[in-house]
């Protein structure tokens, strides 16, 4: 109940996690039929980064601000156009000073026939994240519990969907939380896209995290990880990590081309790197 996203707005894990959220988004607007977006864990949506709080760590400087209004090589550019125009909508003036969470992200994309479900647990947050999608009717906003609403809300009535959860990993067992609730819903909405966060620092269990996806079971669940630093010198994040269950057939490529210039491009030191591999391939 503690976590401010804030502090880590616009973050080399934001780049990651919302540019991997509109790639997503883009990929089900192929087609006519209307879907919906599950933000488990919503925060606010939208942050101002020149706030006491953003200037207080300035993370943002060494994540979007190494990007966006930059030169991009050919290959990737149109990997991240859709993640750069929410970020130019909300500042014309091409100056970075507000950054959309991926609520923000995902409302911007949607087209009119398709739908928004965000939760928020914590009461402040909530009340911020209801004002900032106040009288928006493609929008519905919950405070609840995002670990309740990973079940509760699926399957959407569109059967057509992303479910992104991006819990603040402040408790103990958060990662066998986020094996369990992805075993429970994918279960209950086999055909959805799952996009779960997770956090890579020091002492991480991934090896058994990592392991217990696997003995889900669960076809088609690839692991896209940036790290940026070594975690030998810190006790704070060190790198970024996405399952995305029922990836776009696109996803895995386009992937081969982005973590590697966002690997060279958000680097902090020699032991910046990144993963890009199945857990488990297509039945």
């Amino acid at each position: 109940m503690n976590y401010r996203h804030i502090y880590h707005a616009g973050n080399f894990a934001d780049v990651l996690k919302h540019a991997v959220l509109a790639r997503l988004i883009d990929y089900l607007k192929l087609k006519d039929k209307p879907f919906r977006v599950i933000d488990t864990h919503a925060g606010i949506g939208l942050y101002d980064l020149s706030s006491e709080e953003a200037q207080k760590t300035g993370e943002w400087h060494d994540g979007i601000g190494k990007l966006f209004g930059k030169p991009l090589p050919a290959a990737i550019a149109p990997l991240l156009s859709s993640y750069f125009e929410t970020i130019a909508a909300l500042n014309p003036d091409g100056r970075i000073r507000h950054y959309p969470g991926s609520p923000k992200i995902a409302r911007l994309l949607l087209r009119k026939q398709d739908r928004l479900s965000l939760m928020e647990l914590h009461p402040a947050d909530a009340e911020t994240l209801k004002a900032n999608f106040a009288d928006d009717f493609q929008t519905r906003v919950t405070e609840l519990d995002g670990w309740l609403a990973m079940n509760a809300h699926v399957p959407p009535k569109e059967k057509r969907g992303i479910i992104l959860v991006d819990p603040p990993f402040e408790l103990d067992g958060e990662y066998k939380r986020l094996v369990d609730g992805l075993g429970k819903a994918w279960r209950k909405f086999p055909g959805g896209i799952y996009c779960l966060w997770y956090p890579l620092k020091q002492g991480a269990p991934i090896r058994y995290f990592l392991k217990d996806l696997h003995d889900l079971e669960i076809p088609k669940m690839l692991r896209l990880e940036l790290s940026v630093k070594s975690d030998r010198d810190t006790t704070g994040l060190s790198g970024s990590g996405l399952i995305v269950v029922n990836p776009p057939y696109t996803l895995k490529g386009e992937m081969d081309a982005l973590l590697p210039f966002l690997r060279t491009t958000l680097a902090q030191d020699q032991a910046a790197s990144f993963v890009n591999e199945w857990i488990r391939p297509e039945a």
